[in-house]
């Protein structure tokens, strides 16, 4: 039975796509072109392309698209184009937004804000000047204000100790859960094939995989193999990935704005992160009424995605409150509505991995989002299936597993 879009946003998507496309008992081997481990952004855009590219896909996650232990879980997610130095990912979130707006238009409810981004600094440095030359050169609209300009028009932020900023108009906000959610609900409408089954670790040994077996005891057979599965996927490949791939713990706060008061509302304040010396704060505006959103972008403490502790820490709220009521003075004793732990799954450095497995010639591993994979995942899905289709021949090499060291040195913001 198809899931319509109505049909998947009415009562949760989640719900609807795993109620109506329960896994069938395995078809014969062959029956099924690819099977994609991992139903979070990465691994429903990656299912999506290859859909779109005729293959015949089996989505598999563990619990449903979008749920409340993946990193593609929650409510937001901010999507921007400064990176610095780093235009592969300027690229990459340039090119995503279009699928992002287009698959928001077909939703019947938003899945991007256009609210703009606001990035902020003490002082002129390099990540502004290059972040600026690539853009020029890639055509964006973005603006360079300094604080004066800043404060006139938002004048919700105290930006006292600021000298510059980058305000990217066309980005804003993306509903995660909902759009992984939206997402999925497409790839079985076209056809495509949605399990509810968890995947039994690890998977050992070399050569091409022809089965994986599921924790229920069945394999499921296919041709070729992504494995798109974030902090679980050092759970899978403990011997290649365990000490490539560092899940951490991080917290997310939401705060009441005053009653009646619009100016934290996505059509007065953008999205924002507050690079403050390299101790990075990040934020969104009250999205549809959940809260004025504020966390803390430093990498926390290990986790694991199965049995970590998901109770907020009063520290880490402290800590957020104490900033938003120096930064955002008539926030200053708002109650707090919710909290959230969630987990990066950082590479050493921040990149992606997206490269073949080294003993496995049919395996592909899709991961390591490092907490700014979320906006680029049409661009990623993209990407990888035209590295499993043979269409894209030279790789992108800070996405190889070659490059993964074992020792974190984050170098991507």
């Amino acid at each position: 039975m198809a899931v319509t879009r109505r049909t998947a946003l009415a009562g949760g998507a989640a719900a609807a796509v795993a109620t109506t496309a329960r896994p069938a008992r395995p078809r014969a081997s062959g029956a099924r072109d690819v099977v994609v481990v991992g139903a979070g952004v990465f691994g429903a855009w990656t299912a999506r392309r290859l859909q779109q590219a005729g293959r015949r896909v089996l989505l598999i996650d563990a619990w449903a698209p979008g749920h409340a232990r993946a990193s593609s879980g929650g409510e937001s997610r901010l999507t921007r184009g400064s990176y610095g130095a780093d235009e592969v990912y300027t690229r990459m979130a340039w090119e995503s937004l279009a699928d992002w707006r287009a698959l928001s238009a077909r939703s019947e409810l938003p899945l991007f804000h256009r609210a703009g981004i606001l990035f902020f600094f003490p002082q002129m440095e390099d990540y502004v000047a290059k972040s600026v030359e690539v853009h020029r050169r890639l055509k964006l609209p973005t603006q360079v204000l300094d604080r004066a300009a800043m404060a006139r028009r938002f004048p919700q932020i105290d930006f006292d100790g600021v000298e510059i900023g980058l305000h990217e108009p066309e980005f804003g906000a993306l509903m995660a859960r909902r759009a992984v959610q939206t997402l999925v609900a497409e790839f079985v409408a076209a056809g495509g094939e949605y399990a509810q089954a968890q995947v039994a670790p690890p998977i050992a040994g070399s050569g091409p995989l022809r089965t994986i077996a599921l924790a229920s005891g069945e394999t499921v057979a296919a041709s070729r193999f992504v494995f798109a599965c974030g902090p679980w996927l050092p759970k899978l490949f403990p011997d290649l990935l365990g000490r490539r791939i560092f899940p951490t713990r991080q917290e997310v706060f939401f705060f009441a704005p005053p009653p009646g008061d619009a100016r934290f509302g996505p059509g007065r304040l953008p999205g924002w992160a507050d690079f403050n010396q390299g101790d990075i704060f990040y934020g969104f505006p009250d999205l549809e009424g959940r809260g004025f959103k504020v966390a803390h972008d430093a990498h926390g403490p290990p986790i694991d995605p199965d049995a970590g502790d998901r109770s907020p820490s009063p520290a880490a709220l402290a800590e957020a409150r104490a900033y938003m009521e120096r930064r955002f003075p008539a926030m200053h004793g708002r109650p707090l509505s919710e909290a959230r732990v969630c987990q990066y799954e950082n590479s050493a450095n921040g990149d992606f991995l997206i490269d073949f497995h080294p003993e496995r010639p049919n395996v592909l591993l899709v991961g390591a989002g490092s907490g700014h994979g979320f906006k680029h995942g049409p661009a990623v899905g993209r990407y990888a299936a035209e590295l499993l289709t043979g269409v894209r021949r030279a790789a992108e090499p800070r996405f190889s597993l070659a490059t993964k060291g074992e020792v974190q040195n984050r170098a991507v913001h």
